[in-house]
């Protein structure tokens, strides 16, 4: 961070300018969402019908279709979510609009408080929550960002494209564990080959995370390789407890 010089303004920091997080609003937090929980999900199925020795044709019909079940579901829940949120933004609003018209003192010195609480001196906070003050509706913004955590709704988002984007990274994800089984055909040990995948795509995304959120690479993509893992094996040793222990045959 900056500090502040004797005249109260910001002395520049020396050094590289930090990188910025990647980009992509909406698209990038439905593929995110949908990604990591996609391929848990499929090779978490993968792991433990192949410990009770069911055959690469169960492992790729079952995969396939709860693949495509649960896509469908996720895209339309997330579809619902978006929606709601859209359709809820303008209630909040209007609600925080009569509250500033109708209780005006209040809602200042709430405003007033609040940029208290960030750093600000009473005087400096007064000059802030004034100028605010004439323009109602940047007063209504502020007042949502800082009391409900609410911004903006962008005009341009679409709760439909959402819910696709979340389906399609569901499946397109979920299936590059099953792709082993088809890939790998001629060979024996197929399910030795979708660990390989898994846990190559587990890394991708963990670097995609990483680099969305500006974080340190290596230790992100170690973090989503070890959850995986362990969702990975516990499902594994369940699958193999029901048939070895339980004795639960076909």
């Amino acid at each position: 961070m900056a500090e502040r010089n004797k005249n109260g303004g910001l002395t520049p920091l020396l050094g590289e300018r930090p990188k910025e997080p990647w980009k992509g609003g909406e698209v990038v937090k439905s593929i995110m969402n949908a990604g990591p929980d996609a391929i848990v999900t499929s090779f978490s199925l993968i792991s433990s019908i192949s410990a009770s020795h069911h055959s690469s044709v169960d492992i790729l019909v079952l995969g396939f279709a709860n693949l495509v079940a649960d896509g469908i579901s996720k895209g339309f829940w997330d579809y619902v979510s978006s929606r709601t949120q859209r359709d809820v933004a303008p209630k909040k609003r209007s609600v925080t609009e009569w509250d500033v018209i109708n209780q005006h003192k209040p809602q200042k010195q709430g405003l007033l408080q609040q940029y208290q609480a960030l750093g600000m001196d009473l005087t400096d906070a007064n000059t802030v929550m004034n100028i605010f003050a004439k323009y109602r509706n940047i007063l209504v913004d502020k007042k949502m960002a800082t009391e409900k955590g609410s911004l903006p709704q962008e005009q341009g988002e679409k709760p439909w494209k959402n819910g696709l984007i979340t389906c399609a990274a569901f499946i397109v994800c979920g299936c590059v564990p099953l792709l082993a089984f088809i890939v790998l055909i001629p060979f024996t040990h197929k399910f030795i080959g979708a660990c390989v995948f898994y846990a190559a795509v587990l890394v991708l995304l963990g670097i995609a995370k990483a680099k969305i959120a500006g974080r340190s690479c290596p230790l992100s993509a170690a973090t989503t390789l070890f959850n995986g893992a362990i969702a990975g094996a516990a499902a594994y040793g369940i699958g193999w407890t029901l048939r070895n222990v339980a004795g639960l045959e076909d």
